[in-house]
């Protein structure tokens, strides 16, 4: 691989995750023309392959996922949060509890570095958590790895529930790939471009995420504004996504990744069984399905579980409550979390070590 041109490198990136993202979402697997292209990027990479994708994309297709994620918040997702904010904030504060033994756990017992460990576990946007993790101090590969792995999981375990429930026949809404433009999208483009400038520039963490979600949702929310994100789009914010990430990835990583595999899988199981019996619970005090539950509380992160959420017969309103409110509270309080799990996770060397 090493070998090749560079812009033969490209051709094999492009035609091999057109090819496999689009066979994943065939098969309906959520987040697949993400999840596509940072495999085979992952691939290319151990290959030898000599490109890489610019941070200045990167971010501004972080941006664009806030925008995606902008349009399914609406002034509904506050009065759900008021109107049930004893089973939320109880909820919120359980799985802040897990993420955080979950991570340190994870240090304590595998070669994980700390800020790594917990900001792997933080069930929180894996994007974001990504974003986040590299002005902390973690891995940003490792992390990466850590919270796709997760969201494979989630998404599997979300068609097994689907299947379970018996929601087999919903249909998702049909998808139009090349929607007629208009000023909104120009808008949309403006209102990406600031938030990544600013997020950058204020040094807010997951900023060009943050900022256009933030700014998106309130336009939506007073009516001055809807947001246009076409398919076509959001397929390219995804794969760029993806593409950076698996082209990140070092033999030596992946090594690592492996070694720490059985810690890292029992954490995913840990904290979605945790999250499984709190969506259990939640539809015994409130008038939720089991579906809604589960993906309200499931430690996949907003931005996929929006996408899961949006094929799925479910109250995406109470959904997108949950995972936003989840999402805002690790970005308060995850840096303190890992400072945290970095400093008390160490194994102290013992005195036959030290003599």
């Amino acid at each position: 691989m090493k070998a090749l041109p560079v812009y033969l490198q490209w051709l094999i990136l492009l035609a091999c995750s057109l090819a496999l993202g689009f066979i994943l979402q065939h098969y309906h697997v959520p987040a697949a023309l993400l999840l596509g292209p940072m495999m085979v990027g992952l691939v290319m990479a151990l290959s030898g392959a000599r490109i890489a994708i610019s941070p200045k994309v990167f971010i501004g297709c972080q941006a664009i996922l806030g925008c995606m994620i902008a349009g399914a918040l609406s002034p509904s997702i506050l009065s759900v949060l008021v109107s049930d904010w004893l089973p939320v904030v109880l909820t919120l504060a359980v799985t802040l509890l897990a993420s955080g033994l979950s991570g340190w756990l994870l240090v304590r017992f595998s070669s994980l570095p700390g800020p790594t460990g917990a900001w792997g576990a933080s069930p929180g946007g894996a994007s974001a958590m990504v974003a986040m993790a590299g002005d902390f101090g973690a891995d940003v590969r490792l992390v990466a790895f850590m919270q796709y792995l997760r969201v494979l999981f989630v998404a599997t375990a979300a068609a097994v529930a689907h299947i379970a429930l018996g929601e087999q026949g919903a249909v998702a809404p049909a998808v139009t790939w090349f929607p007629p433009l208009d000023a909104r999208f120009i808008a949309t483009l403006a209102v990406a471009a600031v938030g990544a400038i600013l997020g950058r520039r204020l040094r807010i963490p997951a900023g060009p995420l943050l900022l256009p979600m933030v700014a998106g949702a309130t336009l939506h929310a007073t009516g001055t504004l809807t947001l246009q994100v076409p398919e076509w789009l959001l397929a390219l914010a995804y794969a760029f996504i993806g593409w950076s990430v698996g082209l990140r990835f070092t033999r030596a990583i992946v090594l690592l990744a492996l070694k720490t595999l059985p810690q890292m899988l029992a954490s995913i199981a840990g904290l979605m069984l945790l999250c499984g019996a709190m969506a259990w619970l939640l539809t015994k005090l409130l008038p939720v399905d089991l579906l809604t539950a589960y993906l309200a509380t499931s430690p996949g992160g907003l931005d996929t579980v929006a996408i899961i959420a949006a094929g799925s017969q479910v109250n995406i309103g109470f959904v997108m409550a949950m995972q936003s409110l989840r999402l805002f509270a690790i970005l308060l309080f995850g840096p303190a979390m890992a400072r945290f799990i970095s400093r008390t996770s160490v194994r102290r060397p013992s005195s036959q070590s030290r003599s």
